[in-house]
């Protein structure tokens, strides 16, 4: 099973997004007034652990309904919360008077980003990625017992390393890339084994496996930042009066969004219950939650669900040897 700290089961969750991502932060003061959330230090996006867990409880919740037993007076969504001995070991009481009984058993980071989809001259658009963040991956994977990522290509800002015959390069030029309306000098390093990975861990299906392993892309710390902060998609949103069919006054905003094909990526740790009538170990929880996530396939995120916004592919990553 997958490594244990202090007693502690870890394996690694992949995001990738299939549609526009708002993991909101609620309101804010500047011309955005519903901006996504953005780590404080580098202003990178991030998915709030407390959001990720409530996803992944009712991922569980929708599994351990199968479990319903006759006779049951209560609904099946509310016995799953409520009274599931495993879902309850492992997110903690459902009843709000129960909470100080004991806590759950697993714990979450916030989701980090590890690729950026960005409009591309050729090739239609890349997954941009950079040291600074493939670096955290491999810290992140050495807690969860696997082996880090060799080879990531040194970068220098206005700079790229991208894959051996890579599509993105300009034809006419091929050591130019064209990214959004930036140039990019490319470097004789490439990022073909960052990319066989990447593929083979962090996305589902074939064609974007596929896709990976030939769009992506390594840019500076710094041009990435550049990208994650200002390659988003801002969309205005309205409300109109229902009589005139006009805009209700106040009623326009903005509503930041993370492109669909963004990749992120969290931890998982679980240890043993905690719950005094349920002895499970850790990594018997673990399994539990990767069987319910496994089983969804696809889980949704953040803000706006009706419009068919954070739709997330999920891939499940431990080391089965630990």
């Amino acid at each position: 099973m997958s490594n244990s700290l202090n007693g502690r089961s870890a394996a690694t969750l992949f995001l990738h997004a299939q549609t526009g991502l708002h993991p909101g932060t609620g309101t804010a003061l500047g011309v955005v007034d519903l901006p996504v959330q953005r780590e404080r230090h580098t202003q990178w996006p991030t998915i709030a652990a407390s959001a990720l867990k409530g996803i992944l409880r009712d991922v569980c919740r929708e599994k351990a309904k199968a479990d319903f037993p006759n006779g049951e007076t209560l609904s099946p969504r509310r016995w799953a919360n409520e009274r599931h001995q495993k879902l309850v070991a492992a997110f903690g009481p459902g009843i709000p008077e129960e909470s100080s009984e004991h806590a759950g058993a697993v714990a979450l980071t916030d989701a980090r980003i590890l690729a950026f989809p960005v409009r591309s001259l050729r090739g239609v658009f890349a997954w941009v990625t950079c040291p600074a963040a493939v670096q955290r991956l491999n810290r992140d994977l050495a807690l969860t017992g696997l082996q880090p990522l060799d080879d990531i290509p040194a970068v220098l800002d206005n700079e790229i390393a991208c894959t051996s015959s890579s599509p993105l390069l300009v034809s006419r030029n091929p050591d130019k890339v064209v990214l959004e309306e930036f140039d990019f000098n490319r470097i004789q390093a490439t990022c073909d084994q960052l990319a066989e990975w990447m593929a083979h861990h962090a996305v589902a299906d074939a064609g974007t496996q596929s896709r990976l392993r030939w769009h992506l892309a390594v840019l500076s710390d710094n041009d990435f930042s550049y990208f994650v902060r200002h390659a988003t998609e801002i969309v205005a949103r309205i409300a109109l009066d229902y009589e005139r069919k006009t805009v209700k006054e106040g009623a326009l905003f903005y509503e930041e969004f993370l492109p669909a094909e963004t990749i992120f990526y969290t931890l998982i740790l679980a240890s043993e219950s905690r719950k005094p009538d349920v002895k499970l170990s850790a990594a018997e929880i673990l399994e539990f939650v990767r069987r319910c996530v496994e089983a969804a396939g696809v889980i949704q995120i953040g803000g706006d669900e009706t419009t068919g916004k954070g739709l997330c592919t999920v891939r499940w990553l431990q080391n089965e040897e630990a």
